[in-house]
């Protein structure tokens, strides 16, 4: 019995941690410019960043996407009940980080925009 439950352990550790396998890396929240200080020239790098963020950040949700459908499809493959539920946690974790990338891609866009308007308003006449 121990036996059976080291093999399925090691079973599940060499070919079920898509978390640990897959290279997906979070790319790093840009600074954004103030907008009721900042000059246009630090406007448009901070549009610059925004936009390589979101290059980045749809890169990353890409690869979390793939590991969401490798845990899908061993979920649907079946296997014993411990396999099973480690699956399902990795396959929750990483549902996690993509809705958490989506979030933190809305909330800088959201920023931006409100330092937009706060520069327009500071700088009419741009």
């Amino acid at each position: 019995m121990k036996a059976t439950k080291i093999a399925a352990f090691i079973c599940l550790m060499l070919g079920v941690s898509t978390v640990w396998a897959t290279d997906c890396s979070l790319p790093a929240m840009p600074e954004l410019p103030n907008g009721k200080n900042a000059d246009m020239q630090a406007m448009l790098a901070g549009k610059e960043a925004v936009t390589a963020f979101q290059t980045e950040n749809s890169e990353y949700l890409g690869c979390l996407n793939e590991a969401i459908e490798a845990s899908k499809t061993k979920l649907a493959s079946g296997g014993d009940k411990p396999a099973l539920k480690a699956i399902k946690a990795e396959y929750q974790a990483l549902t996690d980080k993509y809705n958490a990338a989506v979030n933190a891609e809305e909330t800088l866009a959201n920023k931006f925009n409100d330092a937009i308007r706060a520069f327009k308003q500071a700088n009419p006449s741009s």
